[in-house]
């Protein structure tokens, strides 16, 4: 049974530039996003016991969250990290036109 189209952000974190241009070009490519965006950023967070602190980037993942089990899938395939941050936030409410826009390029429907 195919999950209810739901149009949403997904958000990975990855340790380089390089990665998160992979990663979004593969999600986009394979169709499992419509359009991924990339942020430098900096993160601080407890890991294995010790505080880190790193350079890392963001990538905000606008897809359509019924495909969420692929999509988390070929991340974890294709992440570097051993437990890759993989978040998934419904769209509320947007543009209609931009919706059908996105989900167009996911599911392959108008």
């Amino acid at each position: 049974m195919t999950a209810p189209a739901t149009p949403g952000i997904v958000l990975v974190t990855a340790g380089s530039e390089a990665e998160a241009d992979r990663l979004a070009h593969y999600l986009v490519e394979a169709r499992l996003a419509a359009c991924v965006s990339l942020f430098p950023m900096r993160s601080l967070y407890r890991w294995q016991g010790e505080v880190q602190r790193e350079a890392e980037w963001q990538l905000i993942i606008k897809t359509d969250l019924s495909q969420f089990e692929a999509l988390s899938q070929a991340i974890i395939q294709h992440h570097s990290y051993e437990v890759p941050e993989i978040i998934a936030l419904p769209i509320a409410d947007g543009l209609p036109t931009y919706l059908s826009w996105l989900q167009a390029q996911v599911l392959g429907v108008l």
